[in-house]
């Protein structure tokens, strides 16, 4: 990756300026929830030009969720003291919530609640991990943890995304490589989904890590640097890894549409491992061949994202 972009900036810096207020976050998350919906989505009659905020009002999630305007009102304020599992699940329900948002809903509500993870400790595969990795023939893999951190991977990964092994390990990571190389724009055919992905990903890092300091730096960094992230940052959008279909153009054999699958580690669910494949006897699969073949040289002679 070209770290020209990059500057340093640690905890104390600017990039450490930004810190994940418990508070804001719970009442900005639901603002955004509630501004997405509108009367219509809910059955409820709209009043059109006489509407004076975008989406459903507070009377009017509250009505759904069936608590006081005032409780709600609290609530969306950041003031989540004391409130139940039951009433969560009711405005969960009222909000249209996907599971990873009421997930999210419940860790900024009540944190206390969720069982505390080490999120001050390095995350480190383990080297059986990287073994079968290894053994991945025709698979490009890798283990992906905490903050879009990237913990390993095996040689057709590299030759598919770039060496991440020539990068110091502060800096192989997700989150840096989409925003601050310009060339992840010209890799991922639909970079605005990706980037979309990994800002839900850290969305979820942050309300499970509120503390986290390294999680604070990242967020505050990107922020600094990239108008982008900045945008998709402030949608307070969350997402758990899952599966689905990335399209890439790599600077040797061409463009590649490739399906991955997420597993979660059983023994850290903060690690998970991502396996990309093609559809049998497509251009894709020829292609991965193609790099497969040529190994670890394929990353140093077209590197692409790294």
């Amino acid at each position: 990756m070209d770290e020209t972009h990059e500057t340093e900036a640690g905890v104390g810096g600017p990039a450490g300026a930004a810190t994940l207020d418990g508070r804001a976050e719970l009442s900005e998350f639901l603002r955004t929830r509630r501004a997405r919906l509108q009367p219509a989505d809910v059955g409820l009659p709209d009043y059109g030009r006489h509407r004076r905020v975008p989406g459903l009002r507070r009377e009017e999630l509250a009505q759904l969720a069936g608590v006081s305007v005032a409780y709600y009102t609290r609530l969306e304020q950041g003031n989540g003291r004391n409130v139940s599992t039951e009433v969560l699940d009711s405005i969960a329900r009222a909000l249209r919530l996907t599971d990873a948002e009421h997930s999210h809903l419940t860790r900024l509500a009540k944190p206390k609640a969720v069982k505390k993870k080490r999120a001050a400790r390095p995350q480190h595969m383990r080297p059986a991990l990287q073994q079968l990795l290894d053994s991945m023939d025709g698979v490009p893999a890798y283990v992906f943890g905490r903050r879009s951190d990237i913990l390993g991977w095996n040689a057709l990964a590299a030759a598919l995304f770039g060496d991440w092994g020539e990068l110091p390990p502060e800096q192989r990571n997700w989150a840096r490589i989409c925003f601050l190389d310009a060339r992840s724009r010209e890799f991922f055919l639909d970079w605005d989904q990706k980037a979309s992905d990994i800002v839900g990903y850290l969305r979820m890092d942050a309300g499970c890590y509120p503390n986290d300091p390294r999680l604070s730096a990242l967020v505050g960094e990107l922020s600094v640097k990239s108008e982008d992230f900045r945008r998709l940052w402030a949608t307070h959008d969350v997402r758990e890894k899952g599966h689905g279909v990335k399209r890439m153009r790599h600077s040797l054999v061409g463009e590649l549409t490739l399906s991955f699958e997420t597993l979660r580690l059983p023994d850290d669910c903060d690690q998970s491992l991502i396996m990309y494949h093609a559809e049998p006897d497509s251009a894709s699969a020829q292609a991965l061949r193609l790099l497969a073949s040529w190994g670890r040289d394929a990353s140093s002679v077209g590197s692409t994202t790294t």
